[in-house]
């Protein structure tokens, strides 16, 4: 049961609010003024608080400023009640962190519906999005309205790339995102020899190009198609437009597309650190992970030995007398070319 915490000085308002509230099926605290509003908060850690801007000994304002300070309060959703409508008001609330603003006089209506969007929101951002277009479309829909993910794809148009087909550059400037309607890319830095290593592995259902957006910079790396790739364009004047849309919006979705960084830093300390064989087994076990659909009994992948060494970042000869070795202790199987994993947990599992 959803916990409400409601700060107001007036007993008759506070009273039948409370009641209004938990015939609604919510818990409700209150407390006469912010001060003992700042303890209630502190002891029981509201799921929503509402709280009145003019009362004595601690105003909306000193509430909502300690409220944010504080590491186990900082995000609960806060809606100002108020009597108060000069929009200088409304801005002050809106500029230190509420989310949301009613204005006496007011319907039930209107309280409960400012506390059950509220709630669901913070619900949302509480769980574990799936990665991917699955985890996006969820989050937008919920914030953006039905069917925004359509409407983001939609608006641009799709390209189709051939197998080893440049999409971006290292070095150039982004005017667009990317979205992979079907077909596997990876995205490569390359240094000053030419040598190159493989940091990222995309499939149906991915963004690109999404991080040089949000930092407003040049790409980090390159980005190919290693199949015949299908990509929707988007122009980054749309993104932004989704981005600004909304503050909690913008917070997840930077989280939600950027959660492949932790896999990046995992995957240079393993080069780092890992013997030949290690690294050669997490690039098929990765491999397997990212592209294995659902309805395979067995996964086999075709690709190249030099990508293939990229990916585990050694040189195609080791590569490929490692890839002999696995296929002569029954872990994989190679034929015209294509890699069939025979043993993922033992690969897996392969000791440095």
């Amino acid at each position: 049961m959803p916990h409400i915490l409601l700060i107001e000085d007036n007993t008759e308002i506070r009273e039948n609010i409370a009641e209004i509230l938990e015939l609604a099926g919510y818990s409700v605290t209150t407390a006469e003024n912010g001060k003992a509003g700042i303890e209630s908060a502190l002891a029981e850690k509201p799921d929503v608080i509402i709280c009145d801007v003019m009362m004595p000994v601690l105003d909306g304002y000193g509430v909502l400023h300690l409220v944010q300070k504080n590491k186990e309060l900082a995000g609960t959703p806060f809606i100002f009640l108020t009597a108060k409508a000069e929009r200088s008001d409304f801005r002050k609330g809106m500029e230190m962190g509420a989310d949301d603003y009613i204005t006496k006089p007011f319907s039930d209506i209107e309280i409960l519906n400012a506390v059950e969007s509220r709630i669901k929101k913070m619900e949302l951002l509480k769980k574990e999005l799936a990665p991917g277009s699955a985890g996006v479309e969820t989050l937008l829909n919920n914030f953006c309205g039905k069917q925004a993910l359509e409407v983001l794809t939609q608006n641009g148009n799709t390209n189709n790339y051939k197998k080893k087909q440049l999409i971006y550059s290292e070095g150039n400037y982004p005017v667009r995102l990317f979205y992979i309607e079907k077909g596997k890319v990876k995205t490569y830095k390359t240094n000053e020899d030419g040598k190159e290593l493989t940091v990222g592995l995309y499939a149906e259902g991915d963004f690109l190009g999404y991080t040089a957006l949000l930092e407003e910079a040049a790409y980090r790396e390159s980005a190919e198609a290693i199949e015949d790739t299908e990509i929707t364009v988007i122009a980054k004047e749309d993104f932004e437009k989704l981005m600004h849309y909304n503050a909690e919006v913008q917070r997840k979705f930077i989280k939600l597309l950027a959660q492949n960084v932790s896999e990046k830093e995992e995957q240079l300390l393993a080069i780092a650190y890992n013997s030949l064989r290690k690294r050669v087994a997490d690039a098929l076990v990765t491999l397997q992970q990212k592209y294995k659909k659902e309805n395979e009994a067995v996964f086999s992948i075709h690709i190249s030995r030099e990508d293939l060494a990229n990916i585990a970042g050694t040189a195609t000869e080791s590569l490929i007398r490692t890839l002999s070795d696995f296929k002569a202790e029954k872990l994989i199987e190679i034929k015209t070319g294509n890699i069939t994993i025979l043993n993922e947990k033992k690969l897996a599992s392969l000791a440095n």
